[in-house]
């Protein structure tokens, strides 16, 4: 079961991500604001732009009305009175030609006692008091502009109104000069610019860019979570390992006290179980003199023995010696198994198949160490069979290691007891420790090698054990002195 990563340690993952999202959504945010600010400078300049092409505009009117209009008028009829139709027609003239490369939406002009004198809407000319306060600061000289947005709440909220308009105000002068427009005023100016499509223009602007910020958010997001994400995954792999270590020494330490604990008690045991089972061996003698069927001395001999044989377990798992290496051959080792359990093989039905890769190396290993675990591992798989059945062993070799297969028919190992097989005392069988596993597992890593046992595809399982090659001194060949000794 894998161990669960403590509240504490939880703590840093949640502060990056809280940290992660809280800057994305701040500078998101403050791009919205900095497009928003932006938006708002461009529409200012735009503004500003807007009421100096006013300026030049209104100059520029003011100059041609008074050269083209006011001053021949004057001398022509002796009095202005645009309610004359050749008057009006000769300003509406002067005007038209003189804004018709300016964009102007509406053009009204004012006589000093508010009534529009002349105005491209027919319908306005003559009405009275219609300038309000733009129409009184212009009269006393003063310029001045308005903005007009139309629209509903939503558009104007958003700068996208359906109609804008900048209103502008100001004095029409006479000329005492040439070109110098500071004479008395003699009326007021209206005119009206539509920065309708200037401002959709800016909205637009505004709109990609907000687009493209968040696109770029998003990308910066999606890779801000993967980044996050995997730096989670690589701390939290970190402390779950350090958790498993922690257990796993833990576990070690308390198998080792109990391991110490287990020797101890064994080597008591074992002082009175050996006179035990000499005096039972005298007392057989005696009662087989008197009573040869009675069969209570071979009993107490017999679980004696098992005794002893359940002790020799405990202390080869609790203190495993250090392996006596030397040069052999795995397959000579599996050979003398074979001959040990033919007997066994014979009487129960049991084949062992062998299958040796031709010239295998010569490792450095304890043979005897190897000989009790390859002993356990053929038992067990005898015992897999109760009924008989056949054993495949197969040994082959690369540059690097001696790989061993015990293949057997048996049942092979249940899912649920796949994980608890290398644990010390658990066994499946009416009898033993539960430490044969165990001790051949150790006694091949006190080798430097792996044993792994999975159940096979049609039936019965496969221990796999595998072995460095370890050759003495630089080469591969073996000493001049074990040589001579193998010959």
């Amino acid at each position: 079961m894998e161990p669960k990563l403590p509240e504490d340690k939880l703590k840093p993952f949640r502060l990056v991500k809280y940290f992660v999202f809280s800057g994305l959504v701040v500078i998101f945010s403050a791009t919205i604001i900095f497009s928003a600010l932006n938006t708002h400078w461009v529409k200012s300049m735009q503004r500003k732009k807007s009421e100096d092409y006013a300026h030049v505009m209104i100059e520029n009117l003011n100059h041609q009305v008074f050269l083209q209009f006011i001053v021949p008028v004057g001398l022509m009829y002796g009095k202005i009175r645009l309610s004359n139709r050749e008057q009006f027609e000769r300003m509406d003239k002067v005007v038209r030609s003189t804004l018709h490369s300016f964009e102007v939406d509406k053009i009204n002009i004012y006589s000093m006692d508010n009534e529009v004198s002349y105005s491209f809407d027919q319908y306005l000319i003559g009405r009275r008091n219609y300038g309000g306060t733009g129409y009184l600061q212009a009269r006393s000289g003063k310029w001045n502009h308005k903005l007009v947005q139309r629209g509903n709440f939503l558009q104007i909220l958003l700068g996208f109104p359906k109609k804008v308009q900048l209103i502008t105000f100001a004095p029409l002068r006479w000329e005492p000069q040439l070109g110098k427009i500071s004479g008395q005023i003699l009326g007021v100016v209206e005119i009206a610019q539509d920065l309708s499509e200037d401002y959709k223009t800016i909205f637009q602007i505004q709109i990609l860019v907000i687009i493209t910020s968040t696109l770029l958010m998003g990308v910066l997001f999606v890779v801000l979570v993967f980044v996050v994400k995997r730096g989670e995954g690589i701390i939290q792999r970190r402390a779950m390992e350090r958790l498993r270590l922690k257990e796993r020494l833990g576990h070690a330490e308390r198998l080792s006290s109990l391991g110490e604990m287990a020797a101890g008690i064994s080597h008591e045991i074992r002082n009175p179980l050996g006179i035990i089972s000499s005096s039972a061996e005298m007392l057989k003698k005696k009662i087989a003199k008197v009573d040869p069927q009675n069969t209570f001395a071979d009993i107490i001999v017999e679980e004696a023995s098992r005794l002893n044989s359940i002790i020799t377990d405990f202390i080869n798992y609790a203190k495993p010696r250090a392996p006596n290496m030397a040069p052999c051959r795995v397959e000579e080792i599996i050979d003398r198994n074979l001959t040990v359990l033919e007997a066994q093989n014979n009487k129960k039905g049991y084949t062992i198949k062998r299958n040796y890769q031709d010239e295998l190396p010569d490792i450095m290993a304890d043979s005897t160490m190897l000989y009790q675990s390859f002993l356990n591992i053929l038992l067990n798989a005898m015992q897999s069979m109760p009924e008989g059945g056949r054993i495949l062993v197969e040994v082959n070799s690369n540059d690097h290691r001696v790989t061993i297969h015990f293949d057997d028919e048996g049942q092979g190992i249940p899912p649920e007891n796949m994980n608890k097989i290398w644990d010390p005392f658990f066994t499946t069988k009416d009898q033993g420790t539960g430490l044969g596993l165990g001790i051949v597992k150790n006694i091949i890593e006190s080798h430097g090698g792996s044993i792994q046992i999975v159940n096979r595809p049609v039936s019965g399982a496969r221990v796999t054990v595998e072995l460095p090659l370890k050759p003495i001194g630089t080469g591969s060949e073996l000493p001049e002195e074990a040589a001579a000794e193998r010959n």
